[in-house]
């Protein structure tokens, strides 16, 4: 199943385009690389939202100017939430063509794409923490503590990818139900913010 939703070798397609968009490229998917292009548009938006974070935290620039960093980060988020939905959505539809009519009513409480999401985040923390212990302004001491972060992060993002695996194999072989999970996020709406339609109705 892996393979059928261009999954596969995720960990490295990921490693790859880091690497390619820290270059500033003209274009995000430009890399001859087979991966879901759904899972690709995630990653990069995680990409994006990560270097909007770091930019929310500094403290030599004005308030006005978080505060666009902050509605870039709201906007990027509402557009992750989507292509996790998105991403749950193309899976589903394959797996429900395999699937044994007489599935079990086992269901997960973390989707595919949601691990998915999960796995482009780790490899940004892979990316950073790698580029961290090659730095040269730190001591040995920060080193190797980096180093020692990098090999739990990896490690985790790999346990990861094997249980993204084994619940795809949960429901091709019918153990568990596929089932998709809508995250209706209300701060980036007008009308379910109330911060933002009693700003509406007072103007």
């Amino acid at each position: 199943m892996l393979t059928k939703l261009n999954l596969t070798g995720l960990e490295n397609a990921l490693d790859r385009y880091l690497s390619y968009w820290h270059t500033d490229p003209a274009t995000y998917d430009a890399l001859e690389i087979p991966i879901s292009p759904i899972a690709l548009e995630l990653a990069y938006r995680n990409y994006l939202l990560w270097h909007e974070e770091d930019k929310a935290r500094r403290t030599d620039v004005d308030d006005s100017a978080i505060a666009v960093v902050k509605r870039a980060i709201d906007r990027l988020n509402q557009q992750r939430n989507d292509l996790i939905e998105k991403l749950d959505e193309a899976i589903l539809t394959e797996v429900s063509a395999v699937v044994p009519e007489q599935a079990a009513d086992r269901i997960n409480s973390e989707t595919p794409g949601s691990i998915v999401d999960r796995i482009s985040i780790m490899s940004l923390k892979i990316y950073h923490m790698d580029e961290d212990s090659r730095r040269e302004d730190i001591d040995d001491a920060h080193r190797q503590r980096s180093l020692h972060r990098l090999s739990v992060l990896k490690l985790q993002r790999y346990d990861l990818y094997v249980a993204l695996e084994q619940l795809l194999a949960d429901y091709v072989a019918g153990r568990k139900r596929m089932k998709l999970y809508k995250q209706f996020k209300m701060y980036n709406d007008p009308t379910l913010n109330p911060e933002l339609y009693r700003t509406r109705s007072q103007g």
